[in-house]
């Protein structure tokens, strides 16, 4: 299969193919078709060591971004710290033009109605930074571990689509991935969660004002992102039409 950049490939054919393709092959395939314009991003959550350790086992030096909002668990930075020792990860950190407590301070971090206008936080000190990096590093294809089942938004993505806002491809190689399918990945090849993981956090972003919570017996996974309001996506992966780049 191939994939001609110039040409505009025809997604719609592509991605039928990719369907039936194993995560593991289709990481091949855009390494073999992407090289060193190839770049996959990580927030170091809880299974972020899935979509490190498959691209690194085919492209051990690939750029890895990661955006430091300023906010992050202090378990994430060791997190981090710990799989970049493990397999030698080519990280970019890229962080936030704010200072994180002086901005948490004018955004009002004692008002409870600031929370429901949570997006604008997430636009300047997450979605700048990751857009910055896509404009300098200039990458043409992008691996992400997106997975269907993780929230509504996420149902409908493709395999491979055109993201206008980072002027590159975007590649779900787990895209079809069920959580039990990630467990026994981690188990075969003995990866480490996050540690905030054992300790009740499923999905683990920012950490001021309960941007991330523990989840109570029987909650949705994510419920404990942005809880209390109808937030459900940072906007890096679903476009939440807040122009970052003009914050």
């Amino acid at each position: 299969m191939t994939l001609a950049i110039d040409n505009k490939p025809d997604l719609d054919a592509i991605n039928p193919m990719l369907e039936a393709s194993e995560p593991g092959k289709i990481v091949e395939w855009a390494v073999a078709q992407f090289g060193n314009d190839l770049v996959v991003s990580s927030s170091f959550g809880e299974q972020a060591a899935v979509m490190l350790h498959m691209a690194t086992a085919v492209k051990p030096d690939i750029r890895i971004i990661f955006v430091d909002t300023g906010y992050l668990f202090p378990e994430t930075y060791e997190f981090m710290e710990n799989l970049r020792h493990r397999f030698n990860l080519n990280v970019w950190t890229y962080r936030t033009k704010n200072d994180p407590i002086a901005y948490l301070r004018q955004a009002g971090e004692d008002n409870p109605t600031w929370r429901k206008d949570i997006k604008a936080c997430c636009g300047v000190n997450k979605n700048e930074p990751f857009e910055r990096a896509f404009k300098q590093l200039k990458p043409k294809a992008w691996l992400r571990g997106t997975r269907r089942e993780q929230t509504p938004e996420r149902k409908n993505f493709k395999f491979i689509n055109w993201e206008s806002r980072y002027n590159c491809y975007a590649i779900s190689p787990i895209l079809n991935w069920t959580s039990r399918d990630v467990g026994m990945y981690m188990k075969k090849y003995d990866l480490p969660y996050h540690p905030l993981v054992e300790k009740g956090y499923p999905s683990i972003g920012c950490n001021p004002l309960s941007c991330t919570r523990n989840v109570l017996p029987g909650e949705d996974p994510r419920s404990g992102r942005w809880a209390e309001t109808d937030k459900t996506e940072c906007g890096i992966n679903v476009d939440n039409s807040l122009d970052s780049a003009n914050l």
